[in-house]
């Protein structure tokens, strides 16, 4: 199966799963007079929107290079998962604010509603299911190295994060009484601080590909340590790196022997590129500039 099948398949499986629960929490929240609950569906809404991102911006990060783009469309997979992670941020600043607001309301003497059974019967079931495709998704993500893939699963968390909110309000006024509902918001609140720093993390990284920052300072040593393993290779410089959606771009300099024929330096270089693919994934795009050594002259 390839990538993008993969990765497509996880994705629609997931917007199914988000389209059956929006629709269940939103019925079950009506039914059971739990705003936490409605609240909860339409969070699930923004899972679907998310679902959409992916498979439409994957699909075109995995088309080949062409006069316009030399080095492929890998970037555009870069940009789902900073959409992914500003989404998540708004998501995390919703659910604060609406707890936050909800708190006010209850200090200053409103009576939040007492939501019914099937309110908690769905919370449950939504952490659970959402907790199955984090799992799901994630894994898939890590294994076909997709950053919008995993942010696509965090989202999925914070799903059942936020359920996890709906599911103590909910609990605590059904059974510690009416005047623990203010539970269901101040978990929200909680909650929403550890999916804001989820967001932060996905964004910092999004961003940094996309102003192609270099590859971490352990990474790029060991780039020059494959090389130098290679034959006769004797130096390398100006080594230059950056990320480009799955695959890692690497443009080096290679110091040889002058003595050796073309042809010879050009197999130094292949043997160098497969190396370096074994590492870092068979997408990976190699530019090895050959100098000769003055050492020898």
């Amino acid at each position: 199966m390839t990538r993008e099948l993969k990765i497509m398949r996880i994705t629609l499986w997931g917007a199914v799963v988000n389209c059956l629960l929006t629709i269940a929490k939103v019925i079950a929240g009506i039914a059971g007079h739990s705003a936490a609950m409605v609240a909860d569906g339409v969070h699930s809404l923004t899972d679907l929107i998310s679902d959409f991102i992916v498979v439409v911006f994957v699909r075109i990060s995995s088309k080949d290079s062409d006069s316009r783009h030399d080095y492929g469309h890998g970037k555009f997979e870069t940009l789902a998962t900073l959409i992914v992670g500003v989404m998540l941020a708004l998501v995390a600043f919703k659910l604060f604010y609406d707890g936050a607001a909800t708190i006010s309301r209850w200090l200053d003497g409103e009576q939040l509603a007492e939501p019914g059974m099937i309110a908690l019967y769905m919370a449950i079931v939504s952490i659970v299911a959402k907790e199955i495709l984090y799992q799901v998704t994630a894994r898939v993500g890590r294994e076909v190295n997709s950053q919008a893939v995993i942010a696509n699963a965090w989202h999925h968390r914070t799903d059942a994060f936020s359920s996890i909110g709906s599911l103590v309000g909910i609990a605590g006024a059904i059974f510690l009484g009416k005047k623990w509902v203010v539970l269901d918001p101040l978990a929200g609140c909680v909650i929403s601080f550890f999916i804001f720093a989820v967001a932060v993390k996905m964004c910092k990284n999004a961003i940094d590909e996309l102003m192609e920052r270099s590859l971490p300072a352990d990474e790029e040593e060991e780039i020059n340590h494959i090389i130098l393993s290679v034959g006769t290779i004797s130096d390398v410089h100006d080594l230059k790196t950056r990320r480009n959606g799955r695959s890692v771009i690497i443009d080096v300099h290679a110091v040889v022997d002058p003595h050796l024929t073309v042809y010879q330096a050009h197999e130094l270089t292949i043997a160098a590129e497969r190396k370096l693919c074994e590492r870092f994934g068979a997408e990976s795009q190699i530019y090895i500039h050959i100098e000769p050594s003055t050492d020898s002259l």
